[in-house]
């Protein structure tokens, strides 16, 4: 079975390599295509996945190419992780936001409306050529912003498109640990937008055990969540926040936060990884172990600037493993081998929320078979969380209209509209910015 991984010489490559790397079993992925715009990039990967090879029998066979027709014809499975921008991108993103007093981060605000309306181009052209080259395909997307992007995707691909995430499940599995559950085991009442989700019950044979985390503060305090948003807010929700959603929540003190670090999250992520890519072209260089040390570093400061401002602490070491990987070799194993499996994934709407139309694309439980991904239904959601996801979900489709019609009028509306961009002119004047600094955005007219 042919994987390709377009952003294929993207730092986060090897984590998929390594979770192909346990697979066994009948069916699994045996060639892997690397795609990429730079080559320096792809064969620096390269070498970092060949190391994690050495020594493993049957080793999936790895491949590199700039051609990106290449690189999708005959493809069973076509995971996209694409930076259009790169992290320059990213970090003139926070930059231009955080110069108007906004909110930047590259999935949340103006930045995320930002990196889609640069995105979304590209992202179809990519949907278009799959129909094209490789029809039988289905598409894995992790290209943020994840839903924003899967939507505009699926208007060429249909449901074989499928957005993934990690934040879903990295939160699932904090839940299930301080109630002493399995992870495995547990089924998770979850749901919203990419990056704008709840969980509303985490149920453990059978019974819900979230009110049980709810009532008792020590329990709720000892992990991630309940650090960031503190006890009694969660007590007032009577759910758990995606960790995204801190930026809504406590907007104002993660604004100030950002405005003072000394690096933006993209700045910083875009000098570690110009390190990494450097260091990694010296011959004698071991560059797993490079690769293995910049991956720490990175996992250990995420959201850094958030958990000062809640006074969480440093990440907890159980928090530092990923999880994305292994999200997708799930959903593959589920739909090449019929091996039915429940994950919470990306998909179009179809009914389950009442408040979103069916094209929609929501973050939800879903069944996985070999016909996909189909979501499970939910019960609504409560008024608070309904505005805001109707809210961000507008802005989401004023930004496709953008992105299709060129009107840059449409994107100042997209920008204006977001919960987290408090004035017209404050939208017109990110508009002015962000064409400025990136020239993916010269077709906004």
């Amino acid at each position: 079975m042919k994987l390709t991984i377009l952003g294929g010489g993207g730092f986060r490559v090897p984590l998929v390599y390594g979770a192909l790397l346990t697979d066994r079993a009948e069916g699994r992925v045996t060639e892997v295509v690397l795609h990429d715009l730079d080559a320096g990039r792809l064969s620096a990967v390269a070498r970092v996945l060949t190391e994690q090879a050495a020594g493993v029998p049957g080793a999936p066979a790895v491949t590199a190419t700039t051609d990106l027709d290449e690189a999708l014809t005959g493809a069973d499975f076509i995971f996209s992780a694409i930076r259009v921008g790169g992290l320059e991108g990213r970090a003139n993103d926070e930059r231009v936001a955080l110069a108007e007093g906004v909110l930047g981060q590259e999935t949340v605000g103006a930045g995320g409306i930002a990196y889609g309306l640069r995105t979304v181009p590209v992202a179809v052209d990519i949907a278009r050529r799959v129909a094209r080259l490789a029809p039988d395909a289905w598409v894995i997307n992790f290209t943020n912003p994840a839903g924003l992007v899967t939507e505009a995707m699926s208007r060429h691909l249909g449901d074989r498109v499928i957005g993934i995430c990690d934040s879903p499940v990295g939160l699932g599995r904090r839940i299930a640990r301080v109630l002493g559950g399995d992870p495995k085991e547990a089924w998770i009442d979850y749901v919203g937008l990419n990056h704008l989700g709840w969980v509303r019950g985490l149920h453990i044979a059978g019974r819900d055990e979230l009110p049980r985390l709810l009532a008792d503060p020590d329990l709720l305090g000892s992990f991630e969540e309940g650090k960031l948003f503190g006890v009694d807010w969660l007590q007032s929700l009577g759910a758990i926040p995606n960790e995204y959603l801190h930026y809504y929540y406590f907007n104002r003190e993660a604004v100030r936060a950002y405005q003072q670090a000394e690096r933006t999250r993209g700045a910083f992520l875009r000098d570690q990884q110009a390190h990494f890519y450097e260091a990694v072209t010296d011959p004698g260089a071991r560059a797993l172990d490079v690769w293995d040390r910049t991956r720490a570093e990175r996992e250990a400061t995420y959201m850094a600037e958030n958990r000062e401002t809640a006074g969480a602490g440093e990440r907890d070491a159980d928090d530092l493993s990923g999880g994305y990987e292994k999200v997708a070799l799930a959903l593959m194993r589920a739909i090449a081998r019929d091996e039915r499996t429940t994950l919470i994934l990306n998909v179009r709407n179809r009914g389950t929320l009442s408040a979103l139309d069916g094209e929609a694309v929501i973050e939800v439980p879903c069944l996985v078979d070999a016909n996909g991904a189909h979501p499970v239904a939910v019960a609504p959601l409560p008024d608070h969380a309904t505005g805001l996801v109707c809210a961000v979900k507008a802005v989401e489709r004023e930004v496709l209209a953008a992105a299709e019609s060129g009107s840059r009028t449409t994107a100042v509306k997209a920008f204006a509209l977001h919960p987290l961009v408090d004035s017209v002119n404050v939208a017109r004047r990110l508009v002015e910015g962000y064409t400025e600094v990136h020239p993916g955005l010269a077709y906004l007219k």
